[in-house]
Order: structure tokens, then C-alpha cells, then sequence
């Protein structure tokens, strides 16, 4: 089946997330006539753009999924909770950006270039991971190849579309307001965010952790398929409009050389060596924006721990973050021939 031929919603068209998916369809000639823009109440009847013409927003609600072949929820975790059961009810296959089921056992949590083969036993509904999960089980996925990882410290420095599109006009607000010695409003965060990082992104748990930080953990554990998999983190917002960036310290069971790092890196899939750092040559958020793969450099040897390596990526938290990991799950769906799910379900 072609994906040209499907009927694709995008709930939360408005959205920061939504508006990439429309665009990353767009790019792909995908006929607007067989796309569905969706969103609440309130923004149903508003015209967006589509490629050359311009599309009406809906209203997003159960009836809405008649006809639909494959939904994209970026909504809220409410949104999802409500509207997913009911389109699968409708034969739709829903492919959904939050975390209301990540943690299902019935629910893949799928990175194509890690474990595409885990659509194989999908029952209507597919998660995408956090945008900052991404692009670090990407990168481990194939340093894994040298040698067994043994444990995992990062931290993050994620940008405000995280948030969503609200953030990101708070972060431009908040920065007019700085520069014209004016009144910050603070609304979308705990503290002001324009000339500011915040070492918090989400609500705090009973053991220090913030839940992104718990999810980084468990959603890892699952893609890679190894539950005891040692890893710590520490998320950070920035003031930065587009792409998550993160210092990634990895531990081996043998001691992995720069080199066979890299060699690992540059052929992973969706992986894009950027490391000249004499040159000034490394991944950045500015330079991630926009871009499809998770950009990997700073690549070097542990000098704290024998068998240590550490490296810094970048990658768009918008595209390869959300649209496009849900995009490329539509592709592994089509390409396995699983657009409907099967009739034995089983984890692989």
C-alpha cells in the first residue's frame, strides 16, 4: 500500500508538533484531500496552510475519525486518553506523541532505526518516545555494537518548543522584555526562561528525579529491549526556540577507542557525524533546527573512567523529535504490511 493512499489525521494541527507534520507531509506531495486537520474547539473553522492551498481545522472528536486510516495525535495526555481508544474503534491506526501510553505493555514505543519490528505486534495504537529519548537510543544503539553498555549519565539542555508553541512565544516575549528593561510575565514556567536555564522539566518525584527524567529512563529500557539497562539524568530547559541538545556520558563492559565510536556513529542510521572540534566543528541546536538526523560529536575517550566514552548531539525536537519518528513508523507499518493490527499480539 502506498502511504499516498491513506486518509491522515493530525490532532493538534495548530501546534508546534502539528504544523511540522503538516509540513513534513507537504514535502511529501501527500494529496490534501486526504488530509485531516484536527484540533479543539476552538480552533475549528480556522484555515492553515498545506502546500499551495489551505486546509479547515476541525474539531477533534470521536465521530471525526470516520474514514481515517492512520491519526497522529500531538495533543495533550487527556486528548489522547479520550479520542485514541475511540479512533481505533474506528479502524483507525493511531501513532500518538504523548505519554499516556508509552508504558503500556500492549503499546509499542518505537524508534524505526532501533525497533521497527515492534509494530509487528501493535493493537491499534503506537507511541513515540519523549524527543529527548529519540535521539539518545538512537546514538546507544549503535555504540552497543562495540561492546555491552554497562550504565548511562546524561544531561539535557532541551529547548522551549518542548513545551510547545506557548513556550516558545513566552521564550521571544520574555527576551523582548529583558532587552527593553521591562516587566517579565511568567506563565509557562516556574521562573522566567529568556536569559535563564532551568534545571526542571516536569513535576519533581519522592527520589529527586523529575518524571522526564523517569521517563528518559524507562521509555530507554523498552526501545532497546534491555529492562536493567543503568541510566541517570538530568533535563534542563534552555533558552533556545528548536532542537534538544545533550552531553551523554556511556560506560562499557570493554574499553571502546574514539574511534570505533565514531566508526559505530557514522553508520547508524539517522546518525550524522558532525565532530571536527579543532575546526569548531560540532553539533548544535542552531545548526539541528530544521534538520532530519540526531548530530552526533565531541566523541572522546573517559578520562574519569576506564572504559568510558563521552559525546554531545543535537537534534530538531520537533521533527525527528515527533513528526517525522511518527512519520517513518508509518513508513516501517507499510513496509511490514501491519497498517491493521494483528490478530495475535505478542511481544517481541
Amino acid at each position: 500500500m502506498n502511504s499516498s493512499d491513506l486518509t491522515i489525521a493530525i490532532v493538534g494541527a495548530t501546534g508546534a508538533v502539528g504544523r511540522i507534520a503538516l509540513d513534513l507531509l507537504a514535502d511529501r506531495n501527500h494529496p490534501a484531500d486526504k488530509v485531516v486537520a484536527m484540533a479543539s474547539a476552538r480552533s475549528a473553522g480556522k484555515q492553515i496552510r498545506y502546500a499551495d492551498t489551505e486546509i479547515t481545522v476541525i474539531e477533534a472528536t470521536p465521530e471525526s475519525f470516520e474514514n481515517v486510516d492512520v491519526a497522529f495525535i500531538s495533543a495533550t495526555s487527556e486528548v489522547s486518553k479520550q479520542l485514541a481508544p475511540e479512533a481505533v474503534k474506528r479502524g483507525t491506526l493511531v501513532i500518538d506523541d504523548g505519554s499516556t501510553f508509552r508504558m503500556e505493555d500492549s503499546v509499542p514505543l518505537v524508534v524505526p532505526e532501533v525497533n521497527g519490528a515492534d509494530v509487528e505486534w501493535h493493537e491499534g495504537i503506537i507511541s513515540i518516545p519523549n524527543c529527548t529519548t529519540t535521539p539518545l537510543v538512537m546514538v546507544l544503539d549503535a555504540l552497543r555494537s562495540i561492546s555491552p553498555i554497562t550504565a548511562v549519565t546524561v544531561s539535557t539542555y532541551q529547548s522551549v518548543t518542548g513545551t510547545g508553541a506557548a513556550a516558545d512565544a513566552e521564550l521571544m516575549a520574555q527576551s523582548r522584555a529583558v532587552l527593553d528593561t521591562k516587566d517579565v510575565e511568567i506563565a509557562e514556567y516556574p521562573h522566567q526562561i529568556a536569559f535563564n536555564v532551568l534545571p526542571q522539566v516536569d513535576d519533581f518525584l519522592a527520589n529527586g528525579y523529575t518524571k522526564e527524567e523517569e521517563k528518559m529512563l524507562n521509555e530507554s529500557r523498552k526501545i532497546l529491549h534491555e529492562p536493567a539497562l543503568r541510566l541517570s539524568s538530568t533535563c534542563v530547559r534552555v533558552p533556545v526556540q528548536v532542537s534538544h541538545s545533550e552531553s551523554v556520558a556511556v560506560e562499557f563492559q570493554d574499553s571502546v577507542s574514539a574511534e570505533e565510536a565514531r566508526n559505530a556513529l557514522n553508520s547508524a542510521d539517522g546518525v550524522l557525524l558532525v565532530d571536527e572540534p579543532s575546526n569548531s566543528v560540532y553539533p548544535m541546536p542552531l545548526k539541528a533546527a530544521g534538520t532530519d538526523e540526531v548530530q552526533v560529536g565531541r566523541v572522546r575517550e573517559d578520562i574519569a573512567h576506564d572504559t568510558g566514552l563521552n559525546l554531545w548531539l543535537s537534534c530538531d525536537n520537533l521533527r525527528k523529535g515527533a513528526a517525522l519518528n511518527a512519520l517513518q513508523i508509518l513508513d516501517e507499518v507499510l513496509k511490514r504490511d501491519r497498517l491493521k493490527p494483528s490478530k495475535v499480539a505478542a511481544v517481541i
